[in-house]
């Protein structure tokens, strides 16, 4: 599997903490903006980044990552630019791991195999898409990490024990844990259900597990970091962005600099945690 997310893990564990996963939406407002994010986002101490592919029926996201989306969609963004904008991140950045995450509908309109391809000739580490589940194994999961591609799986609240090796059984890098019942940015988290949840999920596999929906600040992320083996940052980061914009929606001389306010917060939260548990 990727051993950018390996080594990333690796490294995290070796510190003694958690990983800062940080979420940004692919062409928000624009292409070169959504780059300069994606850029100062390792930067500002994210060690993963996953990178939204805009869809137009974003049916398990919140209102600040839908409007994200269609927000990119208006700027003309698809899948070839987004694949651009990794190949661009990657001619500056070698080791953070880039994660896609989106819907089956645009890989299987740009063709599974070629998306494949050229996902990896990009720089891409690993997937998520959020719409297929197990049973549709056979449609990319599977060419995926015979590619190379980790495959990264969700698990929920209402996931349980019956149902979780299958979630597991082709899951590669992480194993995505849904904090919430709902769409994301929704609501906080339950703190103290999430460490039991974590510890759930482990026994049926080694896989780091990452927690995200609803993490808004540093507090957040120290709280979740205590019990996770990551932490995952996504629309607030999107509404801190979007903040900065112009009456226009263009981004303004602040926007990379509160994404970077905001990703220091957060990385100082989850370091907080190690020093705690030390």
């Amino acid at each position: 599997m990727s051993s950018r997310i390996e080594n990333r893990f690796a490294q995290c564990r070796a510190e003694g903490r958690a990983a800062l996963v940080t979420y940004v939406m692919a062409g928000d407002p624009d292409p070169e903006t959504s780059l300069a994010v994606m850029r100062a986002l390792p930067r500002a101490g994210a060690d993963i980044v996953e990178f939204g592919m805009p869809f137009t029926d974003p049916m398990a996201d919140g209102p600040a990552i839908q409007a994200s989306g269609l927000r990119a969609l208006k700027a003309g963004q698809d899948t070839v630019k987004t694949l651009d904008l990794v190949r661009r991140f990657r001619e500056e950045d070698a080791e953070t791991p880039v994660i896609l995450m989106g819907y089956f509908n645009p890989v299987e309109q740009y063709g599974v195999t070629r998306f494949i391809d050229d996902a990896k000739a990009a720089g891409v580490d690993g997937l998520i898409i959020v719409d297929l589940p197990p049973e549709e194994d056979g449609e990319l999961c599977i060419p995926a990490l015979e590619a190379g591609l980790a495959f990264i799986r969700l698990a929920t609240p209402t996931t349980d024990d019956k149902r979780l090796p299958a979630v597991l059984k082709h899951t590669g890098g992480f194993v995505y844990y849904v904090s919430i019942t709902g769409i994301t940015g929704a609501a906080t988290p339950d703190f103290d259900k999430v460490s039991g949840a974590v510890g759930r999920i482990k026994r049926h596999t080694d896989l780091p597990v990452v927690v995200g929906f609803g993490v808004k600040n540093g507090d957040h992320a120290e709280s979740i970091a205590r019990g996770a083996d990551g932490v995952v940052v996504g629309s607030a980061l999107i509404a801190a962005l979007k903040a900065t914009y112009d009456a226009q929606g263009r981004a303004t001389a602040q926007s990379i600099p509160a994404v970077e306010a905001l990703v220091r917060d957060l990385a100082a939260g989850v370091r907080r945690a190690a020093r705690q548990s030390a």
